[in-house]
């Protein structure tokens, strides 16, 4: 067990790609936090397939290490503002953190957000100028740059003047003196390691200010779950301690209390969580006993009879949701054919866990009891949710993303966003053209290094859905694209949507390649031959502004006559392949995306060719 002053708990804050889950892999590796024998992946702290697959943190997690008698609690913290709600509540848990930037690129967007949640907590930030040995580093103009971020973002006088390490991860060396740098470059790192890191760390940052005598109490910052013990509530321990088999009180959200037995108690030694018989102040500890723990409860030592409760400590608050997207039950005709056809309970059983574990997310009922509308941060946080149901293998529906809008002295009020955009020279002018017809207003045009620019938009929430695959088509996969919550503002006005109508079929069954040959002057096709179609199911868009129901299962009608050139080969001239982020911005009121473990598929909310219109203006 640690005592609270050889604690020290840190963040670390960095742009997607900066290196810093490589870093916590060799923080980890050389503080002998695994075992000789132990395979190890790479980026352990991206845990998630999606996590990999993207190349972001999503969910912020725990690990530690040993320095002699001290322990160093890391956090790996999301850089995307549309996972802020693990950012906010994460940085109560920590009294430092380490700002990995990249020795070329400097601090960008993302840094930013994050960042400016660590200072407005407090915290004494270390800079670590890491990928050193990069041919374009210009370590100079970047340490400037962060100290200007510094002042942009109001530091105060002790965290601006903070300590620089440069370091070069994938190497696993790291110096706290500029001037070494081109020799240990030179030796390829060689005898060097993050030993100054650690040292920095322990001289910087301070113990954890917590009463080990006091009586128990921690806040539940983090959620996770056992097979053997149930739900684990995670925090830091703000003062005391606590025993396995003691008697605790939760304290939850509008006053509602709850007293438990500690069945099991953890704290984490690596990436493990490791069973001990007490946690004490200043730790970051694991509580096992209670299935209704919730993000933001506090729990403490159950009083004795007659005693005063003490006050529970103040809950995480998090920025609120600015967008929100129905979730339904799969009422389509090839329900449950590619995965679980999940029933309204069990799709809400499944959205209440989420929202339960993420606080950036909330859950409300519709009129439909089969349909349930979630509010969240952002388009892509909301689509991580939808990509990790699939996963599971649900089957459900997701109606079109709506901005959450406000009411302020009569007048109707947005969320806006600030878009900050990296890119070359080359494509600013296509870019500028497709955010100003969002709506989006240019704050600020700078150049940067190597013939690239970065700019900065002021635009409504609703202009960002889908925005982020028609830019990176602008800058042919070149530019980055970040964005973090700006304010409330004034309506702007209708934007423009898309103006072409549907495509859609008119039958069930598989479609057919001549059937779809004689469909390609009317648009432009999402599906292929062979492909299940169900009456109601959008297969293209159309060139006019109408919806068109047509039949996509026509089959040629043969003869015994032949004439020469007449069987001469036809292939489809291509295919319009929607992802689900694609789907979720071409979609219109009238439509959903019916999402299955195999398949994203568009469909009219209205199935029967009958019942529905075929003009957009009456719907």
């Amino acid at each position: 067990m640690s005592k609270p002053e050889n604690i020290r708990n840190v963040a670390i804050i960095a742009h997607v790609d900066h290196g810093k889950t490589t870093l916590v892999d060799f923080l980890l590796k050389q503080a002998g936090a695994f075992q000789s024998h132990e395979v190890i992946a790479e980026r352990v702290m991206d845990s998630g397939d999606l996590e990999r697959e993207r190349g972001i943190t999503i969910l912020s997690k725990n690990t530690s290490v040993r320095i002699g008698e001290n322990k160093i609690n890391v956090v790996d913290t999301p850089g995307h503002a549309d996972f802020g709600g693990e950012v906010e509540r994460i940085m109560g848990m920590v009294d430092g953190a380490l700002l990995l930037v990249d020795a070329a690129e400097g601090p960008l967007p993302q840094t930013r957000f994050v960042l400016s949640k660590a200072l407005a907590q407090g915290l004494k930030i270390i800079l670590v100028i890491n990928k050193v040995d990069r041919p374009d580093a210009r370590i100079d103009y970047v340490v400037n740059a962060t100290f200007d971020l510094f002042m942009d973002l109001g530091a105060d006088e002790r965290q601006a003047d903070f300590s620089i390490i440069y370091a070069c991860a994938r190497q696993g060396w790291c110096t706290p003196k500029y001037d070494e740098v081109p020799r240990l470059l030179e030796a390829k790192g060689q005898g060097a390691t993050l030993k100054p890191l650690f040292d920095t760390i322990l001289k910087d940052v301070a113990p954890p200010k917590a009463d080990a005598e006091g009586t128990f109490q921690i806040l539940i910052s983090n959620l996770a779950y056992s097979e053997y013990v149930g739900r684990l509530g995670i925090g830091r321990v703000t003062r005391g301690r606590v025993k396995k088999g003691q008697r605790l009180l939760r304290q939850g959200d509008g006053g509602k209390t709850e007293s438990f037995n500690t069945s099991a108690l953890y704290t984490l030694e690596g990436l493990k969580q490791t069973e001990v018989q007490e946690i004490t102040a200043g730790d970051i500890g694991v509580i096992a006993g209670n299935e209704n723990m919730n993000i933001g409860d506090t729990v403490i030592i159950l009083p004795e009879p007659g005693t005063p409760v003490p006050e529970p400590l103040a809950r995480i608050k998090v920025d609120p949701p600015t967008i929100s997207m129905v979730f339904s039950v799969n009422t389509s005709p090839l329900a449950g054919k590619e995965g679980e056809p999940i029933q309204s309970r069990k799709l809400k059983e499944r959205l209440e866990r989420e929202t339960r574990g993420n606080v950036a997310l909330r859950m409300e009922a519709t009129d439909s009891s089969e349909q349930f509308r979630v509010l969240g941060r952002g388009e892509l946080q909301l689509a991580i949710l939808i990509e990790q149901m699939r996963r599971e293998g649900y089957e459900f529906m997701v109606g079109k993303p709506q901005v959450v809008l406000k009411e302020e002295n009569g007048q109707t009020m947005e969320p806006c966003e600030r878009a900050i955009l990296d890119m070359p020279n080359a494509y600013v002018g296509e870019v500028t053209d497709l955010f100003q017809t969002r709506k989006g207003q240019l704050l600020e045009y700078k150049s940067e290094h190597e013939g690239r620019v970065r700019l900065e938009f002021v635009i409504p929430v609703r202009g960002l859905i889908g925005m982020r695959s028609k830019y990176l088509t602008k800058t042919r996969g070149e530019g980055l694209f970040n964005t973090q919550f700006e304010d409330y503002r004034p309506w702007t006005g209708a934007l423009v949507h898309r103006q072409n109508g549907a495509l859609v079929a008119d039958r069930l069954g598989d479609s057919i390649e001549y059937a779809l040959l004689g469909l390609e002057d009317s648009g432009v096709l999402f599906v292929g031959p062979g492909v299940p179609v169900y009456e109601g199911m959008v297969i293209g868009e159309n060139k006019r502004d109408n919806d068109l129901n047509v039949n996509a299962r026509r089959e040629k009608k043969l003869t015994n006559i032949r004439s020469a050139g007449a069987e001469f080969l036809v292939r489809l001239r291509g295919l319009r392949v929607m992802s689900l982020e694609e789907s979720l911005e071409w979609i219109d009121e009238d439509e959903w995306v019916e999402v299955t473990p195999k398949s994203v598929r568009i469909r009219k909310k209205i199935l029967a060719g009958n019942l529905r219109s075929v003009k957009r203006n009456e719907k």
